[in-house]
């Protein structure tokens, strides 16, 4: 049974209906009551039967989560910042099995598993890898064993999800750890700019944070409350709102970018926006500064002598003051492997550079299946 993380009132157990005399998981049951959903339910149809569909709802979902297990040779360029022994979680989204999960997970993998609610261990192959929205395939390499089937969740909506409406974030298990359900709220919706040359025009924060261990808050779906598929779990975040008060919380990659590409994804491995200029570079941003923490090692950037601590203040000319506009004026060209002019400010001095860009998803350890 999966354990629930208490979170707006210790759990107490409703009054004798519909709900006790289900079969379904108290983890579930608990959930509705933390969150007081009978009360929400009980305007618009008796409390009971409304209840009882949304619990349902919900458990379904549930038990379409696993685990995720992935080795990486030590060579593979990810092995310095991601480790080479990752664990996550994905969803059952395909009738085959097919799997997503956060792309990270199983990028450059040698061998992936998925790890069922039974604890079992089924070997599986990499399908697809897409850097523009960071979202991963995988797909059994054997049938689930007996008593693992699933039905594969529904698809949501996240642009239908309000400031405050409950969610559920569900953890899969791994060989010590049997997963996790939590409790949790959509905070904000907004524009997400990553560290490391990523960027979406909207992501999901929710706040309290996934109660995970070991990192296996990374793929870890993201439920509304008719048990419909609407984030990936990418990032623990500090702050959920974006503004200058403090509240731990996740960042999920809506799911209305995979329905757009789920196809090509499966067909080539990734998207046609994923094949885009990369430099190499790690960067924070900080009032109207973008600073370089990280250059990757045999990258563009270290290539052209770019070094952490440099501040970029233009790209072919336009001033950037964002990771944002740094990104986009970035991937404004044509070709992956197109020249960059890149004004820095290193140390004292002004500088301009001109950088030949890669293909990142040519840069990296593919195994076979892809």
């Amino acid at each position: 049974m999966r354990p629930v993380r208490p979170w707006f009132v210790p759990f107490v157990p409703p009054a004798p209906s519909a709900l006790l005399a289900s079969s379904l998981p108290l983890a579930i049951v608990g959930i509705m009551c933390l969150v007081g959903l009978t009360g929400v339910v009980r305007a618009a149809t008796p409390a009971p039967v409304a209840a009882q569909t949304t619990i349902e709802a919900l458990a379904k979902a549930s038990a379409a989560v696993v685990g995720v297990r992935v080795s990486v040779d030590e060579s593979a360029r990810s092995s310095e910042t991601l480790g080479q022994r990752r664990t996550g979680s994905g969803v059952v989204i395909g009738a085959d099995g097919l799997v997503l999960t956060i792309g990270y997970l199983m990028l450059e993998a040698e061998k992936i598993e998925i790890i069922t609610q039974d604890n079992k261990a089924v070997p599986a192959r990499a399908v697809a890898y897409d850097l523009a929205t960071g979202f991963g395939l995988v797909r059994p390499l054997l049938p689930l064993p007996p008593g693992s089937a699933v039905t594969p969740v529904k698809l949501g909506n996240s642009k239908d999800l309000q400031a405050g409406e409950p969610l559920m974030a569900v953890t899969g298990p791994q060989a010590d750890d049997d997963g996790d359900v939590s409790m949790t709220r959509l905070i904000s919706r907004r524009a997400f700019s990553g560290s490391w040359e990523y960027h979406i025009d909207t992501a999901l924060f929710t706040s309290p944070p996934v109660a995970a261990s070991g990192g296996n808050h990374s793929g870890a779906p993201l439920f509304n409350q008719k048990g419909e598929l609407v984030g990936i779990g990418s990032l623990l975040v500090a702050d959920a709102t974006g503004g200058n008060r403090r509240l731990p919380g996740n960042m999920f990659v809506p799911v209305d970018l995979l329905s757009p590409i789920l196809a090509e994804l499966q067909k080539t491995g990734s998207s046609v926006k994923s094949h885009r200029p990369w430099l190499g570079l790690t960067s924070s941003e900080q009032n109207g500064r973008v600073q370089i923490v990280r250059v990757s090692k045999g990258s563009p950037a270290e290539t052209a002598g770019l070094q952490t601590g440099d501040v970029v203040l233009a790209v072919d000319d336009a001033k950037v003051t964002s990771l944002e506009t740094f990104y986009k004026k970035l991937w404004d060209r044509s070709a992956p492997d197109a020249e960059i002019r890149l004004t820095v400010l290193q140390g004292a001095d002004i500088k301009t550079m001109v950088i030949r860009a890669q293909d990142r998803m040519l840069t990296l350890k593919q195994p076979s299946r892809i």
